[in-house]
């Protein structure tokens, strides 16, 4: 079985690296959320189907909202990705779908564009991945991304991640169908 801490105990003592701090998301982090997404609108928009239902501030603290609960419940852990100097929100990293008894999470993120280019994500998502299966006691973590989502394919391909399939047709965004090429790593391959 999966194991997930208190969001609290995570929230005393983020998941740190060189350049950032990742916390569980709540509904302190609603604004700067709503900011973050915002600027970047243009560039989520393609790849991440939630976009244009993030309409204001009250869209962001309902998902923010929704994360802590999901975190409680024991169903997702999801991050706010900070700059550990300045505290600026720079996006959301998180693990989701959880299957308890296989032991399975998926892995999902985005980064304001003014963040990209500069290694974060792979940065924060190796965090991530070592709260999967370290504290969470994950078997397999799963991700996927849109077959022509450049950007995120990079990171899958850093962080070592096998490559599983193509997912024909798997999600529907602004308008068009993706396809999803998609990876896995087990805890022995993490190692």
């Amino acid at each position: 079985m999966l194991a997930v801490p208190p969001r609290s105990e995570v929230r005393a003592r983020p998941l740190t690296t060189q350049r950032l701090l990742l916390a569980p998301l709540d509904a302190s982090d609603a604004r700067d959320l709503w900011t973050a997404v915002e600027a970047s609108r243009p560039e989520l928009e393609p790849w991440l189907p939630w976009v244009p239902f993030n309409i204001d501030v009250d869209s962001s603290a309902r998902y923010a909202d929704a994360s802590a609960a999901d975190w409680d419940g024991a169903r997702a852990c999801r991050f706010s990705i900070r700059d550990r100097g300045t505290h600026r929100l720079l996006g959301v990293i998180g693990l989701e779908q959880f299957a308890h008894l296989h032991e399975n999470v998926e892995l999902g993120y985005w980064l304001r564009t003014d963040s990209t280019r500069r290694g974060l994500m792979t940065e924060a998502a190796r965090a991530c991945l070592d709260f999967a299966f370290g504290p969470v006691n994950a078997h397999r973590v799963r991700v996927a991304a849109a077959t022509n989502n450049h950007a995120s394919l990079a990171v899958i391909r850093r962080l070592g991640f096998r490559f599983e399939g193509i997912a024909r047709e798997a999600e529907r965004c602004h308008g068009r169908w993706l396809d999803h090429a998609i990876f896995a790593l087990l805890a022995k391959d993490a190692r």
